[in-house]
């Protein structure tokens, strides 16, 4: 991997430790670590548990999260903690690029911004306003112990942070969708292709050992949501009705109940395995016959780059999936993609998988060869230390700024 003699120091910083922004700055912090920078991950905690495990020797340093006025001091302490040379804001939410303008007013240090959703594709987008339909219900939102306007990340702050991203010294983004909105420097979501190695893995040793030695594995790793189409997937199963398939589902969703309602209607077809932490994952996935990422034709599917891709290319298996954002491109040649939305075609590309199985498994050898040339750490790793390479030099030697100036 690409190294460096760097001494410099990155603070990544997240917007809740407890939701997924965490897995992208783990993912990053893992790269630059490779580069030789010292590297924190600090953030506002709103949950019990963190939502991902961090990786080994990860340093994670977190406020407990709370609503505004109380925010306003949880905010001051997270801002003492952010002593890196370089900020690293994930999501443009005042929880965490609010947090990286102020410290950077306060400094001068580099601000660096990643995106790898459209936050506002999960309120409607563009056309979404905050129109309270009165003065009470705007007093209400504001000084009511529930009021939205006290919630650090209500939409109406995200939209206001979003028109000002350009106010980060360098931008990365995962998708062309990202992109094409806002600009910045593609980073799609890599992996590390020599830990994700199916060559060190048996699969019919994982599966006895996770208790899926009867079944043909559909694999899901990861959170469920409604635009992540798990529920097409089991409908397929339904229509198949072949009682040795499974969908099996690792991590789960801590948002909500919505595994719970999967499960009441769907439990049959369902695995669930718990969390883990990355460096079990390849394991994991050895057990997979097919990795499943059937996203939904949404604003919020369009504007992601699924983790799943990268977990199944690097692994060597099969992916099906679906013709959403990027994933066409990702998959061109070496998937297998269906319409989004029709549980019909994904029962037919699941049976063609298992008739076929010789092709599928040339195709997932064809996507492990594809995600180490394009969708590795390492290929993330050479477009960071360019952008980092920019600050490097001057950092080194020039004394940063320490006024804290919001205490």
């Amino acid at each position: 991997m690409t190294s460096s003699t760097s001494s410099l120091k990155i603070s990544f910083i997240v917007s809740d430790l407890s939701g997924g922004g965490a897995v992208r700055a783990f993912l990053l912090g893992q790269v630059c670590k490779s580069l030789g920078y010292a590297v924190e991950v600090v953030g506002f905690q709103s949950g019990s548990e963190l939502y991902a495990i961090p990786p080994d020797n990860m340093a994670v340093v977190s406020v407990p999260g709370t609503m505004y006025p109380q925010f306003i001091g949880a905010a001051r302490q997270l801002l003492t903690k952010l002593d890196g040379d370089i900020l690293y804001a994930i999501k443009p939410k005042p929880s965490s690029f609010g947090m990286g303008l102020l410290k950077k007013w306060q400094t001068h240090r580099p601000l660096f911004l990643d995106m790898d959703d459209w936050e506002m594709s999960w309120h409607g987008g563009d056309e979404w306003r905050y129109r309270p339909p009165s003065l009470k219900q705007f007093y209400r939102d504001i000084f009511k112990p529930n009021g939205q306007l006290r919630q650090p990340d209500h939409p109406l702050y995200v939209k206001w942070l979003e028109s000002v991203v350009s106010k980060a010294d360098a931008l990365t983004v995962d998708t062309s969708f990202l992109q094409d909105r806002f600009g910045g420097e593609y980073v799609p979501n890599g992996k590390d292709t020599d830990l994700f190695d199916p060559t060190g893995y048996d699969g019919d040793r994982s599966r006895q050992k996770y208790g899926l030695a009867d079944y043909r594995v559909l694999m899901f790793p990861g959170a469920p949501r409604p635009h992540k189409g798990v529920e097409d997937v089991l409908m397929a199963l339904e229509k198949l009705n072949q009682p040795d398939l499974r969908l099996v589902i690792v991590g789960g969703s801590p948002y909500d109940d919505y595994d719970e309602k999967l499960m009441a209607r769907w439990g049959r077809w369902i695995v669930k395995l718990p969390r883990c932490p990355v460096e079990q994952m390849p394991e994991i996935l050895a057990a997979a016959h097919v990795m499943v990422v059937p996203q939904r034709d949404t604003l919020t599917a369009q504007a992601q780059f699924p983790l799943k891709l990268t977990d199944g290319m690097a692994m060597g298996k099969p992916v099906l999936s679906t013709r959403v954002g990027d994933i066409p491109d990702i998959l061109a040649d070496i998937g297998y993609l269906v319409d989004p939305e029709s549980p019909d075609q994904l029962a037919d590309a699941i049976a063609h998988i298992f008739a076929h199985f010789d092709e599928a498994t040339r195709r997932g050898q064809q996507g492990r060869t594809q995600c180490i040339s394009h969708y590795s750490v390492k290929t993330m790793a050479q477009t960071l230390a360019q952008m980092l390479a920019v600050y490097d030099a001057g950092l080194k030697c020039k004394p940063m700024p320490t006024a804290d100036l919001v205490s």
